[in-house]
């Protein structure tokens, strides 16, 4: 086995050291529990230190609030002399590098619980060291540092077993464990029902509801559409022609676009597809009002303005009411100057566009170029 290896089980780590006659310092390579990777390190100076810390995310993205833990660790060794040797009861004298933690944030093993360890221990031909539990808030590799008062060299063994692992929360209150694992749970539920769905709307499955389109037809089901839209829920509830005949007429899609549409209401639609279908899906959701199907179009129509797009951006965003949409178009034509890039459809724009929104861009060149 690797040097820096950690091997894990459920929520025990354990890694073994061969050798640490020769160095100073050590540090494991990265391990899983729970949501977060960890790393072990143990570093010989007046003492031998020992510490746990969760990995440091490198982006933004993957960025995890810290851990709360509360976990048990010990270290043994190999030897003929299994008398154990457990954590002295006054704390040795404080390196100038390492303070040492008070007793106070100590929690020492059940003396019961200790002995049928050691028994265990023996039988194995290992040798407790160590044992303690501790519980606290880890951010980096200075947050828990465990001294050892005791001469280890050679082969040793440090175990970690996590009794429990919070979420911190910065602004106060009891932190969330993450055991039972409720984001897994959810994750494999989520996936396992999206699956479903997706196969109620591609195999038509007990389908009872016909969309007519400007070039087709697709089968759908009204519980979905009624659960997702509180426009397509009135159509079923009250005594309406779809009602009665089962039939929606959305004849101001092509049956493509109503695809992508219901493939979003069933969560099985896939990034191509609603990239293509985005302007066609914006006017459903406005439509019909699906509100995070509209938020979702307008943070997608807001990464790829350019000086091709970014005049029917505008006015997309006034007729649907997309003020981040808007401002993100304003910005790029006057803040960016990037209106000298559309002279020649400026004027055609103009014929054709809102007052409204024609004074609200002239008010945006006054802001932009009002005098120093």
């Amino acid at each position: 086995m690797a040097e820096g290896k950690v091997e894990t089980l459920s929520r025990l780590a354990q890694w073994r050291i061969d050798n640490f006659a020769a160095s100073t310092y050590k540090r494991s390579d990265p391990f899983k529990i729970g949501i977060w990777n960890w790393h072990l390190s143990i570093e010989k100076n007046r003492y031998l230190y020992i510490r746990l810390f969760p990995e440091p995310s490198r982006l933004s993205k993957e960025q995890l609030p810290p851990p709360f833990a509360r976990f048990m660790l010990r270290v043994s060794t190999t030897g003929t002399n299994r008398r154990p040797h457990i954590s002295p009861d006054k704390e040795p004298a404080t390196s100038p590098s390492y303070p040492l933690p008070p007793l106070s944030q100590l929690n020492f093993i059940d003396n019961s619980v200790l002995t049928i360890f050691n028994m265990l221990c023996c039988m194995y031909n290992f040798v407790a060291v160590h044992v303690a539990v501790y519980e606290r808030l880890l951010r980096t590799s200075d947050d828990f540092v465990w001294p050892i008062d005791s001469c280890l060299q050679g082969r040793f063994i440090i175990d970690v077993e996590f009794l429990d692992l919070k979420i911190y929360t910065p602004h106060g209150g009891e932190g969330k464990s993450i055991w039972p694992n409720d984001m897994i749970l959810q994750s494999l539920a989520t996936q396992s029902t999206l699956q479903c769905l997706s196969r109620m709307l591609d195999e038509s499955i007990h389908a009872d509801v016909t969309i007519n389109t400007a070039d087709g037809s697709v089968q759908a089901h009204k519980a979905i559409l009624s659960a997702t839209s509180p426009v397509f829920h009135s159509m079923f509830l009250h005594d309406l022609r779809e009602k009665e005949s089962s039939i929606i007429d959305i004849e101001d899609m092509s049956t493509e676009s109503c695809k992508a549409l219901l493939s979003y209401l069933y969560g099985a639609i896939k990034q191509e597809d609603f990239w293509k279908h985005r302007l066609a899906l914006l006017g459903a959701a406005n439509k019909y009002d699906i509100v995070d199907l509209k938020n979702a179009c307008e943070e997608s129509l807001l990464e790829d303005i350019n000086s091709g797009n970014v005049l029917e951006r505008l006015q997309e965003a006034w007729l649907y009411q997309l003020n981040k949409l808007k401002k993100g178009c304003l910005m790029y034509l006057f803040d960016f100057g990037k209106i000298y890039e559309v002279r020649e459809e400026i004027n055609n724009f103009f014929r054709q566009a809102d007052r409204d929104l024609m004074l609200e861009m002239f008010q945006e060149v006054l802001t932009v170029w009002k005098p120093a």
